[in-house]
C-alpha cells in the first residue's frame, strides 16, 4: 500500500531521518520489507491517534500535533523494548507520507502569510511553492551577498547525498538512502538554503512515488528533480552567491503603496498534496502582473468551489470570478516579490470595472508575436512559472488530446493547445474538445507557455478576436472571456453549424505535424539518464556496454548534437569504470564523479531542449 493510501499522518522530515539514522545495520537491511506493510495495519483511534501492530508484542502509536503533523520525536512512540532505537517505530514513520517543511522566514506583521504550495504540486500559479528562486533584479530582489561557511557545508552534504541517491537509483533508493537525503535536506533548511531543501524533497517523494509503482510518479518528474538538486546544491557548494541559488522560505510582503489592477482570468490550483484552490491573475496599467490566490487544503472540492469564493482583500465585496472580469483600486496595498497580493489590516480595496481584452493594459499582451514571450521566458526560467501571454489564432482541429492552431499572423507557427490541467472533474479539456469541432474558428487565447514542449500553449482563457465575424459569442456579463478551469463554453458561445469562413480548413483529423523537440535524437541522451534514474549507476554501465548504445552517438552526431554525444559518451564511461588500487584489486567508484557527468549530461540535454522549443515558436513549417 503507497503512503497516499494510508491513514497515518504526515511526519516531518527530520523526524523520519532520525528515526532511521537511529538503526543498527542489521535492521536498516530489514527496513524497506517492514516498511512496505505496516501502513495496511495502521488503525486510528477516536483520539486522533493512530496505532500500528507489528506482531504480537509491539504496537506503534503516533499521535500527531493540532496542525495533524508529526513534528516531534516523541510522537512517535513503540511499545517493544528496543524503543525508541526500534525497526518498528522506523517503518510506521518511514510508511507516512512527508510534511512539507515549516516556513523560516517571518513575514510583515501586516501581512498575511503567502499561501505555499507543496514542492511538488504539478500545476503552479504565479505564486508558486516554496523554494522558488527569489528574483535577482526589481523590486524586492535579493542582493548577492556571500555563503556562510555552514551553508557551503550544508550544501556539499547534500550533494554528496544526492550523488550518492543518484548512483543506487529508484530500484536501490530505499528508507535508508531516502533518510539520508533528508538528513541532509534538513540540515541545508538549518543553513536557510530552502531552495536547496525542496529540491531534496522532490527527489524523496519521487523516490517513493517510483518505487511504490504509483500513477502519479513519472520518471521524467524524477529526472528533472535530480538535476535541480544537483545543480543547485553544486553550485552552492562551490560558494556562488547567486541569491536565486538559496531561495525563500517564505514570500515576505512589502508595501506596495497605492494600486489600480484589472483582472485577466481565474486559475484554478489542484496539487498532488491535497492542496486546491484558485489564483486571478491581474494586470496593473503599467503593465506589472499581479495575482491574488486562494489555496488551502481540500483538493479537487476547494479547486472548484475556490472559483467563487470571496476574495479576501481589503473587505472589496467581489468574489474570484467577479474579479477576474473587474478591478480593484487598492490602498495600502502588500505585495510579495513575485506579485502576490496581501491582505493585511492596513489594506483597503474598492472595487472597479473591467476593461476587456482589446483595452488597457491587457491589449499589449496580445500585441506581441507570441515568439518573442517564449523567447523571454526561456531566458528567465529558473525554476519560475513562465508569464502568461496572449495571441489570437486560427483553429486547425484536434490532434489526439491536443488543439492545433496556427497564430493568425503572417507566417504564424502552428500551435497546440494543451489543457492546463488534465482533471476529469475540472473542464478545460472539454472545453478544447468542443472548439476542435470548429476548424476556422477564430479565437483570442490567453496561457501560460509550456516550456518542456515543442511550441505548446496551455491555455486558462479564451475570448472572441475583435472584428472577426467567425469567433466566439460569449454573454456581455463574461466582458468577452471565458476561465477554461471554470467556465463550460455550450452551443451558443460558438457560431452556428452551416456559419464556417471560406478559408475554413476540412473537419477532419488534423495532422499532429512533425515535433522537432520529440523528432530530434536528443531522446537517446533523455533515455541514459532516465535509465540511470531508474536502475542507478549499474543500469547505465549496463547499457554502455551494447552495440547499441555505442552505435546510438552516431545520430546525435549527424544531427549537429556531437556535444550532446560526447557527454552521453563521458557519462556511460565513468559509470562502468571501476579504480584499481596499487595492487590490482577493484575499488568503489565515486559517487560524485559519477553524478558530475550526470549532472553534465542533463544540463546539456535541457539546454538543447529549450533550443529547440524556442525555435518551434518561431517556425511557420510545422505541416
Amino acid at each position: 500500500m503507497s503512503s497516499a493510501d494510508t491513514p497515518l499522518p504526515a511526519v516531518a522530515p527530520e523526524v523520519l531521518a532520525e528515526a532511521v539514522e537511529n538503526l543498527t545495520a542489521r535492521l536498516r537491511k530489514k527496513l524497506d520489507a517492514a516498511t512496505a506493510s505496516c501502513g495496511a495495519a495502521a488503525v486510528r483511534a477516536p483520539d486522533g491517534s493512530v496505532g500500528i501492530r507489528f506482531g504480537e508484542d509491539a504496537v506503534v502509536t503516533l499521535r500527531p500535533g493540532a496542525e495533524g503533523t508529526l513534528t516531534r520525536a516523541e510522537q512517535a512512540v513503540c511499545s517493544c523494548l528496543l524503543a525508541p532505537r526500534c525497526l518498528h517505530r522506523a517503518a510506521a514513520l518511514g510508511a507516512a507520507p512527508l510534511a512539507d517543511a515549516p516556513p523560516a522566514v517571518t513575514l510583515l506583521a501586516d501581512a498575511p502569510p503567502a499561501v505555499t504550495l507543496p514542492a511538488d504540486a504539478p500545476l503552479r500559479a504565479p505564486g508558486a511553492p516554496a523554494g522558488e528562486p527569489a528574483p535577482t533584479s526589481g523590486p524586492g530582489a535579493a542582493a548577492p551577498r556571500a555563503l556562510t561557511g555552514a551553508q557551503t557545508a550544508a550544501a556539499g552534504a547534500l550533494w554528496a547525498a544526492a550523488a550518492e541517491a543518484l548512483a543506487a537509483g529508484a530500484t536501490a533508493g530505499g528508507a535508508v538512502v531516502q533518510a539520508e537525503l533528508l538528513r541532509a535536506a534538513h540540515t541545508a533548511r538549518l543553513a536557510a538554503l530552502p531552495r536547496a531543501e525542496a529540491a531534496a524533497l522532490r527527489v524523496v517523494r519521487g523516490l517513493r512515488a517510483a518505487r511504490e509503482r504509483q500513477a502519479a510518479g513519472r520518471l521524467g518528474d524524477l529526472t528533472e528533480a535530480f538535476r535541480e538538486l544537483l545543480y543547485t546544491t553544486a553550485l552552492l557548494a562551490s560558494g556562488s552567491t547567486d541569491p536565486a541559488l538559496t531561495g525563500m522560505s517564505r514570500r515576505a510582503y512589502a508595501p506596495g503603496g497605492s494600486l489600480r489592477v484589472y483582472g485577466l482570468c481565474r486559475e484554478p490550483v489542484l496539487s498532488a498534496t491535497g492542496y486546491g484552490g484558485v489564483v486571478t491573475h491581474l494586470l496593473a496599467p503599467d503593465g506589472a502582473r499581479y495575482s491574488v490566490s486562494d489555496v488551502r487544503p481540500g483538493g479537487l472540492a476547494r479547486a472548484r468551489g475556490a472559483g467563487s469564493a470571496s476574495v479576501a482583500l481589503g473587505g472589496a465585496a467581489l468574489d474570484h470570478a467577479g474579479l477576474a472580469r473587474g478591478g480593484l483600486r487598492i490602498a495600502g496595498a502588500t505585495v510579495s516579490p513575485e506579485g502576490r497580493l496581501g491582505a493585511g489590516r492596513g489594506v483597503k480595496a474598492t472595487p472597479l470595472p473591467g476593461t476587456p481584452w482589446s483595452e488597457g493594459p491587457a491589449a499589449a499582451l496580445f500585441a506581441r508575436p507570441a515568439a518573442e514571450a517564449v523567447a523571454d521566458s526561456l531566458a528567465d526560467a529558473d525554476g519560475a512559472e513562465p508569464a502568461l501571454l496572449g495571441c489570437d489564432v486560427a483553429v486547425v482541429g484536434a490532434a489526439g488530446e491536443h488543439l492545433l492552431v496556427r497564430e493568425a499572423r503572417p507566417d504564424g507557427p502552428l500551435l497546440r493547445l494543451r489543457a492546463a490541467h488534465p482533471h476529469p472533474e475540472l473542464p478545460h479539456a472539454d472545453n478544447l474538445r468542443r472548439l476542435a469541432g470548429h476548424p476556422g474558428l477564430r479565437i483570442r487565447v490567453l496561457g501560460r507557455p509550456d516550456l518542456d514542449r515543442a511550441a505548446t500553449l496551455r491555455p486558462l482563457a479564451v475570448g472572441p478576436v475583435p472584428g472577426a465575424d467567425h469567433t466566439l459569442r460569449l454573454p456581455e456579463e463574461w466582458l468577452d472571456r471565458a476561465d477554461l478551469g471554470y467556465d463550460r463554453l455550450q452551443g451558443q458561445h460558438l457560431p452556428p453549424a452551416g456559419h464556417t469562413p471560406d478559408a475554413a480548413p476540412a473537419p477532419a483529423p488534423a495532422p499532429a505535424g512533425p515535433d522537432p523537440l520529440a523528432d530530434s535524437p536528443l531522446w537517446r541522451v533523455r533515455r541514459l539518464l532516465e535509465s540511470g534514474v531508474a536502475g542507478g549507476r549499474r543500469a547505465v554501465a549496463e547499457s554502455a556496454r551494447g552495440e547499441d548504445h555505442r552505435s546510438g552517438y552516431g545520430p546525435l552526431r549527424r544531427a549537429g548534437f556531437t556535444a550532446a554525444a560526447d557527454c552521453a559518451a563521458a557519462l556511460a564511461a565513468e559509470a562502468d569504470r571501476r579504480p584499481r588500487d596499487v595492487f590490482g584489486r577493484l575499488g568503489d567508484p565515486s559517487a560524485e564523479g559519477y553524478a558530475r557527468a550526470w549532472l553534465a549530461a542533463a544540463a546539456h540535454l535541457s539546454a538543447a531542449e529549450r533550443s529547440l522549443v524556442a525555435a518551434s515558436w518561431a517556425s511557420a513549417a510545422l505541416i
